[in-house]
């Protein structure tokens, strides 16, 4: 029985994930409208109808712009810790008590046949968190929305499988472009987003034996491009040493079409 996901959509406009086996099936924030999860999901080859829960994030609009009316939709159960769920509430409409949980930060749950822990991050939202994915052996994480990579964070995800990973901007991109400083310095700092030379420093450190798969993430539609960022982040790796295309492979990630469902093996 197989761990398969797909990166249904991401960027600074929407983010969703999905992650299953043959007994479960989870999205990871539903920052899109419901029509367009629908259609993500349907292009992904993943049935809608099969989704069991909804785990979340942060409150921050590109995560949860669709969480209410997906959920109330598929009756799906919604997971967050306690200071989420209190920032979003007013953002979400009203979601019936049979289907609000609390998943805290630092915390594993067993939904089924695969094991979940969540793990803090530095950004600006009031509680933000990810996870890493355990299935008979194999570790998927994800890991965007943070402003710097720290030894404890780098320790949750090394040796994933296959890793979900930010790669947000290209610093000099960001630094010329028209952002209002206010912005630029929010994005640069330690509770913004990873940089595409940063996400390279981090990767050097989580990357390991099991290791296959990179996907980069969360890219900024105004500072950065798919190409810039792949490029920028193979050549960090291969200064360090790792052999792209044979050991490990990149790949893209986008704000309006799914990865291919991948199975991990």
């Amino acid at each position: 029985m197989t761990l398969r996901f797909s990166v249904l959509a991401s960027g600074s406009t929407g983010n969703a994930f999905y992650i299953g086996t043959d007994k479960e099936n989870i999205l990871v924030d539903a920052g899109l409208s419901g029509k367009e999860l629908n259609r993500l999901l349907e292009e992904a080859e993943i049935d809608p109808k099969k989704l069991s829960k909804i785990l979340v994030t942060h409150e921050h609009s590109d995560h949860i712009k669709g969480l209410g009316i997906f959920a109330r939709k598929h009756n799906l159960p919604i997971y967050a810790n306690a200071n989420t769920w209190k920032a979003m509430e007013h953002s979400i409409g009203k979601i019936s008590l049979d289907q609000k949980f609390e998943f805290k930060m630092e915390e594993t749950k067993t939904f089924e046949d695969i094991d979940v822990s969540s793990f803090g991050v530095s950004h600006d939202a009031i509680e933000p968190m990810f996870y890493t994915f355990h299935h008979e052996g194999k570790k998927v994480a994800i890991l965007t929305d943070t402003g710097y990579v720290s030894d404890r964070i780098k320790k949750t995800v090394e040796d994933a499988d296959a890793l979900i990973m930010e790669s947000n901007h290209d610093v000099e991109m960001l630094r010329m472009g028209r952002y209002p400083w206010s912005v630029k310095r929010r994005i640069l700092g330690d509770s913004g987003h990873v940089s595409n030379d940063d996400c390279a420093i981090a990767l050097k450190d989580i990357i390991g034996n099991k290791t296959k798969r990179i996907y980069l993430a969360h890219l900024s539609k105004d500072n950065n491009m798919k190409e810039l960022a792949r490029m920028s982040v193979e050549n960090g790796l291969k200064d360090y040493g790792f052999d792209i295309g044979r050991d490990l492979s990149i790949h893209d990630t986008d704000p309006k079409n799914p990865t291919p469902l991948y199975e991990v093996v």
